[in-house]
């Protein structure tokens, strides 16, 4: 059996849950980073207890789950507060991304899509990728979807953008970019040929996910979720 790894990612407003929508529809294997981000620090878990146990109660929210702002106000003031919660989260996230991942192989699975939002701000990671996919818009049409969705103004809409890396940048580094800017159609026609490449690969990436390789390789996409998790 042969899998490879395909990275997936975009840009505030870009349209990446639109693609992500399509492909689970071709019934595509899609792991969500920020999913598992956030289910390994749900009441009862194993991480969740921890957190607790180090930094209290006064980060719950009344139903139990953590405060993302509180916590984030904590660990980014106070580094080794920061390096505690890597150390507890970590570990929970790479096994549950790998479980997910191993899971997808023995499944005979052609590739598996790594939906990971701060997939091309971790620049190392791509390194694990067989292909990495841009979810690209143009930038007024960023914009607009942006106030339409959110209801911002136009300064406010702008700061939000560029306080991620611009999508030209991020559309350097891809290997396949799938340009949004049209109608859903048109992206989802795209997302048609993109499959059909993939389906048609015979690259073998099983080597890459030897454990002692992902270890040292996933720890800078695990603290960045963890960013992406608290703001």
């Amino acid at each position: 059996s042969t899998m490879f790894l395909v990275g997936l990612s975009g840009g505030i407003a870009s349209g990446k849950s639109t693609v992500v929508a399509v492909l689970r529809e071709l019934g595509c294997a899609v792991i969500d980073a920020d999913v598992i981000a956030r289910q390994v620090v749900q009441p009862h878990s194993k991480a969740h207890q921890q957190i607790l146990q180090h930094f209290g109660t006064e980060i719950l929210l009344e139903n139990g789950e953590i405060n993302r702002e509180a916590l984030g106000d904590i660990i980014f003031s106070q580094p080794e507060k920061r390096r505690l919660l890597n150390s507890i989260t970590h570990p929970e996230i790479l096994k549950e991304m790998l479980k997910q991942v191993l899971k997808y192989f023995v499944l005979g699975y052609r590739y598996v899509i790594l939906d990971i939002p701060l997939l091309f701000e971790t620049r190392g990671l791509a390194r694990f990728m067989k292909y990495t996919v841009l979810v690209y818009c143009d930038p007024p049409t960023q914009l607009l979807r942006l106030m339409k969705r959110s209801g911002l103004g136009v300064a406010e809409a702008e700061a939000r953008i560029s306080s991620q890396l611009p999508l030209e940048e991020k559309r350097k580094w891809a290997t396949h970019v799938i340009d949004n800017s049209g109608d859903r159609e048109s992206t989802r026609r795209q997302v048609l040929r993109l499959h059909a490449r993939l389906e048609d690969s015979l690259d073998f990436l099983w080597a890459r996910l030897a454990l002692g390789t992902a270890l040292a390789g996933f720890g800078g996409l695990v603290f960045l979720l963890i960013r992406h998790f608290v703001s």
